[in-house]
């Protein structure tokens, strides 16, 4: 039987099967290769989307901007002075609402039940753009990318360094166990994902043939890694007082040179960005004042070396998006 995916909300991989994971996984590269033909692809003409931001991004607004107008779809952005959601309108009442002009809902901010809860009254599709507990639209970015340097998913070693308790953790934990690619987070024990998450994760790796691993050996966790991967340490919306807790705990957990050197001579650096490689940023500029540290998350060694694809797994949000958006809406 087809897959078929119309009308669902897309807030978590926890709701999708690794065959619907694999269906929007082959859209997206069908979408990518007519991108780079310029074939147009307006298969939505007329229908419209909103996008609801309640945090910043370059990388999740762009992707879904273009993704709509390469749909043919009008697309509008709302930020958090935009709207009244949650201040004078409720979030059901603003579901309601804009469910009623918009075909599709995208959401990124803080709260994964203000999703749910969005999902739950809109009666359109409603995406996740990014919340405090998941990430699901960087994941299909991501297993694209791994899958068009490995050409497969099932069996790679993936390895997170850093705070692996955070959304970027939780969701590479899930999106690997679905898929079939052994899962080590390394990390301090006291930033390990969720007991009872781990537990859910262990058991779908179960079903597909892999494992899911927690450790606080840094040469445990790069060991036979096809793919090294890191966040950064503080997110967005923690306070800045984190930074020196967060510091002291993660600095030996850098991805650096040595690290990628213990992994596969093969192996593959990412990031979802942005990345605190140098101090070529406001806040990577304060940091290194502030702490003497000029390179946090991932050396800048290692960010501009050829093992690097941060960029294609930037590029890869939009064509991924793109099939989230299509296949909800077609």
């Amino acid at each position: 039987m087809a897959t078929n995916i119309r009308g669902r909300n897309y807030l978590k991989l926890l709701d999708y099967s690794s065959k619907e994971i694999r269906y929007l996984l082959d859209l997206a590269k069908n979408f990518k290769d007519m991108k780079r033909a310029g074939i147009p692809h307006k298969y939505l003409e007329g229908k419209n989307i909103v996008l609801l931001f309640e945090k910043t991004s370059t990388r999740t607004r762009c992707s879904f901007e273009v993704a709509g107008m390469d749909l043919g779809m009008g697309v509008t952005y709302l930020d958090p002075g935009s709207s009244q959601m949650g201040k004078k309108e409720s979030i059901a009442d603003t579901a309601r609402v804009l469910g009623r002009m918009y075909d599709g809902i995208e959401y990124r901010g803080f709260s994964q039940e203000l999703v749910e809860q969005l999902a739950k009254y809109a009666g359109v599709p409603v995406w996740n753009g990014l919340t405090d507990q998941f990430h699901p639209t960087q994941m299909l970015a991501d297993l694209l990318t791994i899958e068009e340097n490995f050409g497969r998913l099932k069996g790679l070693n993936f390895t997170y360094f850093g705070d692996a308790r955070n959304n970027m953790g939780n969701s590479l934990m899930i999106a690997c166990a679905k898929m079939g690619l052994n899962f080590t987070a390394c990390a301090p024990k006291e930033l390990f994902p969720e007991e009872s998450l781990v537990e859910t994760a262990r058991e779908i790796a179960a079903e597909n043939g892999c494992e899911v691993r927690l450790t606080e050996s840094v040469e445990e966790g790069a060991a036979s890694a096809d793919v090294i991967y890191t966040d950064i340490w503080v997110s967005m919306g923690e306070p800045d007082e984190v930074w020196e807790t967060r510091i002291n705990l993660l600095k030996k957990y850098q991805v650096n040179a040595d690290v990628m050197k213990m992994a596969k001579d093969t192996a593959i650096f990412m990031h979802c960005l942005p990345s605190f490689h140098d101090t070529n940023t406001t806040i990577g500029a304060q940091i290194a004042e502030k702490f003497g540290i000029n390179e946090m998350e991932v050396s800048d060694e290692v960010f501009e070396s050829k093992q690097s694809v941060v960029f294609d797994e930037a590029e890869n949000r939009m064509h991924t998006i793109k099939a989230v958006v299509y296949a909800t809406l077609c």
